[in-house]
């Protein structure tokens, strides 16, 4: 009989762990760093920019030219074409700790650098 109730004892662990997981808020998501960079005279301005390692971020690339320019990244991997005198957003994966250049691939003397501490 005792098999039967440790069993029993057992089985209502489970169903309580269970139950207590289930309850438990979810995880929350990382928030991601807003990094602000705008280009203007074909120009990144500024033209070196800092972030946290291993938090996710949202560039907000506005772009204050009469013309298309393409942000891009190798290191990043991301590219995404902003219009002119418009504004486009970029989340990036959380990064390790390094230097990551980025350009505007309609014009590649223009460049920038994101440095991730």
């Amino acid at each position: 009989m005792s098999s039967s109730r440790e069993s029993a004892g057992s089985g209502l662990l489970v169903a309580a762990f269970v139950a207590l997981v289930m309850l438990a808020p979810p995880a929350r998501a990382q928030e991601a760093r807003e990094i602000v960079i705008t280009y203007k005279g074909k120009q990144f301005q500024p033209p070196q920019v800092s972030a946290p390692a291993n938090t996710p971020l949202r560039l907000r690339v506005k772009n204050l030219d009469a013309q298309p320019m393409e942000f891009e990244s190798t290191s990043l991997r991301v590219e995404k074409v902003v219009t002119g005198n418009g504004e486009g957003t970029i989340n990036v994966r959380p990064l390790a700790p390094g230097s990551y250049e980025f350009f505007d691939d309609f014009n590649n003397s223009s460049r920038g650098k994101l440095n991730v501490q």
